[in-house]
């Protein structure tokens, strides 16, 4: 082996974050690996011919950031200019998606369709003024009669689409959504155009799915973009058959081929950690011990670069949908449920406990979406179950979000070694609108970061 460093940074504040938090002034690379830190004269015998020295000038070089949480292919492919900005700040009224929208319309080749992404009808004037006031497929009309238009919500569990996507798809008021989803109504029991969780699978398998090119510009601009913020590594939460049906299939197999692509050529740089998505929302507990017994993802990947970590579910969907399964009803009534198979609350309970426990008896390790409370005090009590019934040594099963855990369920996860994973940015995004769904008292309580680190 070479004895000397590919790179070496010299001249500068070298941040460990080690247990002291100490502060260095050079570090050396070798193969990818830190090799050195200290001083410039402890890394100086590292650096030969071929070295890369780069001098900080008195810079602060930082270890790199990870982000636990991020669908690589789905951001880079809801940016411009791959799909019309819909979010904030690019807009902040429903006036002005509706302008996005037919701007768009006047670009867009005939018979092809418009697609947008990161509605928040948290940041949308007129449903902020009135939270009652929901994005309609009237508003998309009025700009786009004749085109179909889908618009992704920033959190990928809503859709919002014309009466013309409608009407290509076939949905009516006489449509059932799948276990966990909903086709919102109005009054007259019409449907509005918004679909949540499971129900959006109703149009975005009509959409043509993302070609190779696609993806594969889409997580190159998402490298790009993280390179730029000095994110160095990230979690893909969920790719997998189950995700072919989500964003046009932002989050299926083929997402995972093109990682592979950009890692046999030197072009992943950063370092991807993928739970596979065997199902997606509202599948059985048989159809996902069948689906995740049929993958062989493992191939085409490297544990210190495109690593395979486990194995993702949705238990339930998000507060703003109203879909998170809580233990005491919404501001307007309904309790939300789990988005699994399941006629009842305990059929469903049913269904995500078989899930989990043929996960973890197959030695996976599992990240579970879920939000609600009463949704957490299940799936904790799920893991510890599977333990129970198939002990095998530190499992570190996970809750993905994690935003109303209780005490009993911090209590489970917390006596086993199971983990949770919370999204700060989530709840710098949703928290000012959450007192309209679960009143102030539990909106105030959401994301208890000290209570869970206590």
């Amino acid at each position: 082996m070479d004895a000397y460093a590919d790179l070496v940074f010299v001249g500068g504040r070298v941040v460990t974050v080690d247990a002291e938090f100490s502060v260095a002034s050079a570090l050396a690379v070798t193969g990818g690996i830190i090799s050195a830190v200290g001083s410039r004269d402890d890394v100086a015998p590292l650096a030969g011919p071929g070295t890369r020295v780069v001098d900080l000038r008195g810079a602060t070089l930082l270890p790199g950031i990870n982000d636990s949480h991020l669908h690589g292919c789905a951001f880079g492919m809801a940016t411009p200019p791959l799909s019309l900005d819909v979010g904030h700040p690019a807009v902040s009224s429903l006036a002005d998606v509706a302008a996005a929208v037919r701007e768009a319309v006047g670009r867009t080749p005939e018979g092809e369709w418009i697609t947008g992404h990161g509605w928040d009808t948290g940041y949308l004037d007129e449903c902020v003024r009135d939270p009652s006031r929901l994005p309609s497929r009237h508003d998309l009309d009025a700009v786009s009669p004749d085109r179909p238009v889908v618009l992704y919500s920033f959190s990928g569990h809503a859709t919002w689409v014309n009466s013309k996507a409608l009407e290509l798809v076939g949905i009516d008021r006489r449509t059932v959504a799948p276990p966990g989803g909903a086709v919102v109504v109005d009054g007259a029991g019409e449907p509005t155009g918004l679909l949540q969780e499971g129900a959006q699978a109703l149009v975005q398998n009509a959409l043509p799915p993302l070609g190779r090119r696609e993806r594969t510009d889409a997580v190159r601009s998402t490298l790009a973009t993280l390179a730029r913020l000095g994110v160095t590594s990230y979690t893909e939460p969920g790719l997998g058959p189950g995700g072919a049906g989500i964003m046009r299939g932002a989050l299926g197999a083929e997402t995972l081929d093109v990682y592979r692509r950009l890692l046999a050529d030197g072009e992943l740089t950063a370092r991807v950690g993928v739970l596979l998505l065997p199902t997606g929302m509202a599948s059985t507990a048989e159809e996902f011990a069948r689906a995740l017994d049929a993958l062989d993802e493992s191939r085409g990947t490297d544990p210190r670069r495109l690593a395979i970590l486990g194995v993702k579910i949705f238990a339930d969907g998000i507060v703003p949908n109203r879909t998170a399964w809580m233990h005491e009803p919404y501001v307007g009534g309904g309790c939300g449920s789990l988005c699994v198979g399941g006629e009842t609350d305990a059929e469903r309970v049913a269904e995500i406990g078989a899930m989990i426990r043929h996960a973890h008896a197959a030695g996976h390790q599992l990240g579970v979406h879920v939000t609600g409370d009463r949704a957490i005090d299940t799936v904790a009590d799920s893991f510890a179950a599977a333990v129970a019934g198939h002990p095998r040594p530190d499992p570190r099963h996970y809750v993905i979000h994690g935003d109303f855990l209780t005490a009993h369920s911090m209590e489970v996860l917390a006596a086993h070694g199971f983990g949770v994973n919370m999204n700060p940015t989530i709840k710098w995004t949703v928290a000012d609108m959450e007192e309209a769904f679960v009143g102030p008292g539990r909106a105030a309580y959401a994301w208890p970061y000290r209570a869970a680190l206590d």
